[in-house]
């Protein structure tokens, strides 16, 4: 009957630690999940750089893009060497790396290309 009474207090004690173990990894899990965030890219000209948005007409859309930006906006050329904000002008090619926060498309990074013009030889 001891025997008996200890193997059940045993099985107990290791089926609720085992329960305890389970909620704490599924809380982890739940908590790790939601600090996500995805960045996006978007390639085309700007056409309005303004005090707080910068405005891309881009390639593959017929409606230019609108992305706000801030202090913590960073602006690099195609080398990854930090560029003035002053680079960003009308009609300079960049590729705009952005998070989405609700409706609002928010800049971390301008990549601004170099202009490239093509002359065609007179025939």
């Amino acid at each position: 009957m001891k025997n008996a009474f200890r193997n059940l207090s045993s099985l107990t004690i290791l089926g609720m630690m085992l329960f305890t173990a389970n909620i704490a990894s599924a809380q982890t899990t739940a908590a790790s999940s939601t600090s996500t965030t995805t960045s996006t890219t978007s390639d085309g000209t700007v056409s309005d750089f303004g005090p707080d948005t910068i405005v891309v007409k881009s390639t593959t859309s017929t409606t230019p893009s609108s992305y706000s930006y801030s202090k913590t906006t960073t602006y690099v050329d195609e080398n990854g060497n930090p560029v003035s904000s002053e680079t960003v002008k009308s009609g300079a090619p960049v590729t705009v790396y952005y998070t989405q926060d609700g409706d609002k498309m928010i800049a971390t990074k301008v990549i601004v290309r170099k202009t490239t013009t093509t002359t065609v030889p007179n025939p």
